[in-house]
């Protein structure tokens, strides 16, 4: 995309200020979360998020921002990017260049489940051959069973579907959203749940290892108490 001096002005005091709030240790630790650092400066998310309310809606900063190619610039588009005039072709874009899981989940809590192609983008990202990208319909159809207030139970059926499709992937950071997405619709609601809880049982008896265990695991929480004095309240 081309950038006003404006704009770059704008990119380099973000990037300014991203270095200045930078620690070692935060860099460090990201590899403990099987984050990428080699391009990262080291900001706590507690920071980011602050930086993020400060500069408001800017979907020219958040496009370039995201080109810039540092973690924590990305991060950010989560947080100023404008979901009204996020694209889906946009969204593919970025979605391609996903490489590690904070910033897949944070995309998509933070701005995919906003667009009008939020579902849309569930179905087609589901039988991606990409880690990152089949990760990112998982974590999405996760936040919109938050976000989305106004989603009927038929969209959530369908999603129940491609959990149970795709539950097979033996792919860590796919298995982990596939369960995650798979124990959030069944804390929905009542009928949900059961339907959740159906395909549960379903998986739990499969011959797949990684299906037993998002089966097997969704399972506990969906049929705990906990969950049910929810569910009935």
């Amino acid at each position: 995309m081309k950038t006003t001096p404006a704009l770059e002005d704008e990119v380099q005091s973000v990037l300014k200020w991203l270095k200045s709030h930078a620690t070692q240790a935060t860099l460090d630790g990201m590899a403990g979360f099987a984050i990428p650092s080699d391009k990262a400066f080291g900001v706590a998310m507690r920071d980011l998020k602050a930086l993020g309310k400060k500069l408001g809606p800017n979907q020219e900063l958040a496009l370039a921002l995201w080109e810039t190619g540092w973690y924590e610039a990305r991060m950010l588009t989560s947080f100023v990017g404008d979901p009204a005039r996020v694209t889906a072709a946009q969204m593919d874009r970025w979605c391609k260049d996903f490489d590690n899981w904070a910033i897949c989940d944070a995309m998509c809590f933070n701005l995919f489940d906003r667009t009008p192609h939020r579902w849309a983008k569930v179905t087609q990202w589901s039988s991606r051959r990409n880690e990152f990208e089949k990760r990112t319909a998982f974590a999405l159809l996760w936040s919109l069973t938050v976000h989305d207030r106004h989603a009927d139970d038929e969209a959530f059926l369908r999603g129940l579907a491609l959990i149970e499709r795709e539950a097979d992937d033996e792919r860590h950071f796919v298995k982990k959203a596939v369960n995650m997405a798979l124990r959030a619709v069944g804390k929905r609601n009542r009928a949900l749940n059961a339907a959740a809880v159906a395909v549960a049982r379903r998986l739990a008896d499969s011959e797949q290892a990684a299906a037993r265990w998002v089966g097997k695991d969704a399972l506990r929480e969906l049929t705990s108490p906990s969950v049910a004095r929810r569910l009935k309240s």
